[in-house]
């Protein structure tokens, strides 16, 4: 299973007061191939119930789901995988708990970050963050479109750009090298989220087809 060109990463504090379901659902039916549920406040029995109802949502889409940070979590529900940070559980213990058939996306905030990666089969790095954003508050630093073709030189991996992209900047990214991009508030704070996500998607594909810079 792959997390395809457009995934989105959630946050109900950025969802202008609707319902996370809501936004989720209408990004779906606008072209987000993979969805994060991140509950970084969120108690272990909500967070499982929230990614039960997840699950469900995105079940007829035939689009993963992915649990930020908690393999517990993934494991409880039978989540497709996991996006676990430099802090969180080892990518090889990840790995032998999840099984090898789990997409597991591992950040890299630095060079030696992508270069220890190489060791790991990986499904995809999150470069984080691409440009400074205020929901990536705990990282050293932003990479920059400069940086993201360094990590591309550097790795074997799909990249995947987060932080502080959107319509505007997208397609630079995937010039830059990433595979995929993920966003939050471009999705999650949109008016529309179904035409922000459609226009992401159309973003990233037109992208795509176009040379890339070396």
């Amino acid at each position: 299973m792959s997390i395809g060109r457009l995934y989105l990463v959630t946050d109900r504090s950025l969802t202008l007061g609707r319902p996370l379901e809501q936004i989720v659902a209408r990004a779906v039916q606008g072209g987000v191939s993979a969805v994060q549920l991140r509950e970084k406040e969120a108690a272990t029995r909500s967070f499982v119930e929230a990614a039960r109802q997840m699950k469900a949502l995105l079940a007829p889409y035939g689009v993963p789901l992915l649990i930020n940070d908690r393999v517990d979590v993934a494991l409880a529900v039978g989540a497709a995988g996991v996006h676990i940070g430099q802090e969180d559980l080892p990518y090889p213990l990840a790995r032998r708990l999840l099984g090898p058939q789990a997409i597991i996306g591992l950040s890299v905030e630095t060079e030696a970050q992508v270069v220890a990666a190489e060791a790991y089969d990986v499904a995809y790095l999150g470069v984080s963050p691409i440009f400074p954003t205020p929901t990536k508050k705990d990282t050293r630093g932003s990479w920059g479109l400069t940086g993201l073709a360094r990590v591309r030189r550097l790795s074997r991996h799909s990249l995947v750009a987060i932080g502080g992209l959107n319509v505007g900047n997208a397609a630079a990214a995937i010039t830059a090298g990433a595979d995929s991009i993920a966003v939050v508030s471009a999705i999650c704070s949109a008016e529309d989220p179904r035409e922000a996500a459609a226009e992401l998607s159309a973003a990233v594909c037109e992208a795509l087809t176009s040379p890339r810079k070396e």
